[in-house]
């Protein structure tokens, strides 16, 4: 509907700056040819408005018929052919209007110049006139032609992103399913605390996720209820300390789930189950600049371990291209000893990308 009517009111818009333009051009001979006693000279009128008239004519006849339906559809040779036939057809009635109905009596038999240069002159301003039509028709065009592009860009990130999104909520899921039948085996009472917890997160995928993007207090409260999860199901061997360093209410629009997948990294790789680990999650914000900084105690996973298959970490990279281009970065390290892996996240939420979808 918005759409609509943006296009509704260039329309109109168009229009009006078309009949401005024109008036102004038949208007402006009569400060001209007024009379001594301030009376307009309506003959001397009708003579000046033999050019805007045929300019007139060329300019729309090349607007709305030679241009689209000849020079549009890549037949140049014949576009120009029939604007020279025209233009010279219409070059000759104006000298016709000009020298039988109104003829200009040469009083002091002067010797006038000869009739093709009145010819050549006419010609010209025709011509000048059909390619300043032939412009502001390929303008329009082009205008039209980049936001068909820009549109299907659009869509095309739009398609690509709910794509990313529908593989990382089954893998988000397999994950955490994969948790609480662990738990099963051995805490009968924390696996039916982890179901509860894990309704918490579904709710989120499955109602606050669909959109692009989400106010932060709300991914740091899905992250959150994440971690409490996890700490039903780590040893007392494990360590997680977190720290979110960001406003109660903040409304900052950021991406869902981009946090996730760098902590399900964590509790993926940097828990041993025989060694003592630990898991460190700070998120702040600070001027619209989002960090997330994940450490962890480094776990290697072996050829033969085959419960993750990194397709999170992929996700994410992939997501953070297309929302945040140019507008992040991101340092992933392992430290000297192989034993600590640091994630450190940095997005500028200020340059989110604008998809805004079109009401029909």
């Amino acid at each position: 509907m918005i759409q609509n009517m943006l296009k509704n009111y260039h329309h109109l818009l168009e229009i009006l700056i078309h009949f401005l333009c024109w008036g102004m051009f038949f208007g402006f001979p009569l400060f001209f040819i007024q009379s001594a006693d301030r009376t307009i000279d309506w003959n001397s009128f009708l003579i000046h408005t033999i050019v805007p008239t045929s300019f007139l004519i060329v300019f729309y006849t090349n607007y709305f018929l030679f241009i689209p339906h000849i020079l549009f559809r890549d037949h140049i040779k014949r576009f120009l052919f029939i604007n020279f036939i025209f233009i010279c057809f219409l070059s000759f009635l104006m000298r016709c209007w000009s020298n039988v109905l109104f003829p200009i009596e040469n009083e002091l038999n002067r010797p006038e110049p000869p009739q093709y240069i009145f010819y050549l002159r006419d010609m010209t301003s025709l011509i000048f006139c059909a390619g300043l039509s032939v412009a502001i028709r390929m303008s329009i065009r082009w205008r039209k032609a980049e936001n068909d592009r820009r549109e299907a860009i659009k869509s095309r990130t739009e398609a690509e992103l709910k794509n990313l999104r529908n593989q990382l909520n089954p893998h988000f899921l397999l994950n955490t399913l994969n948790n609480i039948y662990a738990l099963i085996a051995f805490d009968t009472e924390k696996a039916q605390q982890a179901v509860q917890e894990l309704s918490k997160l579904l709710r989120y995928i499955l109602y606050d996720n669909q959109q692009l993007f989400v106010p932060l207090n709300k991914e740091i409260e899905f992250i959150r209820n994440y971690i409490e999860l996890m700490r039903i199901r780590v040893s007392t061997q494990v360590t997680i300390n977190t720290k979110f360093d960001i406003e109660p209410e903040s409304r900052t629009p950021i991406a869902p789930l981009l946090f996730i997948s760098l902590i399900e990294n964590a509790f993926k790789h940097g828990i041993s189950p025989t060694e003592n680990s630990f898991i460190d999650i700070r998120i702040s914000e600070n001027n619209k600049q989002i960090t997330c900084v994940i450490k962890n105690s480094n776990y290697p996973k072996t050829e033969t371990d085959k419960s993750g298959s990194g397709i999170g970490l992929e996700q994410v990279r992939k997501r953070l291209e297309i929302l945040y281009p140019a507008a992040y970065n991101w340092e992933r390290k392992i430290s000297t000893d192989g034993k600590e892996y640091t994630s450190v996240l940095t997005i500028d939420s200020t340059n989110n990308i604008n998809f805004k979808r079109h009401e029909t």
